[in-house]
């Protein structure tokens, strides 16, 4: 892939502590850049918010009835107090994800540092949100699985070996998740980059570029949206799962 690849269009100086390098790491950069077009494109479209939509405000109402179309059905009306978390990660992925179609950019969704960071970010939000919803002592009763369920011998029996196996599952379970957000955009994106570019490397040599570069940038563009929405999905549902409780009794 390094062979085909196109070199950095943009690269800033290191300047923080404890970064090696006399460059800022390019998925960082790539970063900024998407977080500085959000934040540009987020002012353009509401300094001057009016009854008759313009083109850039009429897209981004759209996009947030998106987002809170799954909120509500995931974890119902409640959930559009998620939809800052929820709305910024999903833009943040997805146009992460298409940065390869300009030239000199590369995906920083393709490194696992960026999707194992916005990983963690939503592991640790549920958690947050759980604990904020019903307490910190209700909420942890969630890692002691079925404990409560069983029968009161069997507990006193078998409580000092079932509840520690219980609470390690629980863990386990959390972690997986965190392994399996991060890893699966990374994955998908990193393979998407590479057969990209080699196809696009074909292109010049078997086929006209400007024939194929449409059909290829389109299937970037859908892919990219497919994995942004994924890991939109399974974050809310995971939300969903931390704060349930809370909402069935209200």
């Amino acid at each position: 892939m390094g062979a085909i690849e196109t070199p950095p269009l943009i690269r800033i100086p290191n300047f923080i502590p404890g970064i090696h390098g006399s460059f800022i790491p390019d998925h960082i950069t790539m970063t900024w850049i998407v977080m500085a077009f959000l934040i540009v494109v987020s002012y353009l479209a509401t300094r001057r918010l009016t009854d008759v939509p313009g083109p850039v405000q009429n897209v981004l109402e759209q996009v947030i009835e998106a987002f809170t179309g799954i909120l509500d059905s995931i974890i119902g009306h409640g959930g559009r107090r998620y939809l800052a978390l929820i709305g910024t990660a999903g833009l943040l992925i997805f146009f992460s994800n298409i940065l390869i179609l300009i030239p000199g950019l590369r995906c920083p969704t393709a490194n696992l540092n960026t999707t194992a960071a916005l990983a963690f970010i939503m592991v640790v939000s549920y958690h947050f949100f759980g604990v904020r919803e019903q307490g910190l002592l209700t909420y942890l009763k969630h890692f002691l699985g079925p404990a409560g369920e069983l029968p009161k011998f069997l507990l006193i029996g078998m409580g000092w070996i079932l509840i520690p196996a219980f609470i390690l599952v629980e863990i386990i379970s959390h972690l997986a998740r965190l392994v399996s957000l991060s890893f699966r955009l990374f994955g998908n994106i990193f393979g998407e980059d590479t057969v990209f570019l080699f196809i696009l490397f074909l292109t010049t040599i078997m086929w006209p570029i400007y024939v194929m570069t449409p059909l290829i940038s389109g299937l970037v563009i859908f892919t990219g949206l497919i994995q942004a929405l994924i890991f939109v999905m399974l974050s809310t549902m995971y939300i969903a799962g931390a704060v349930e409780t809370h909402h069935a009794e209200h």
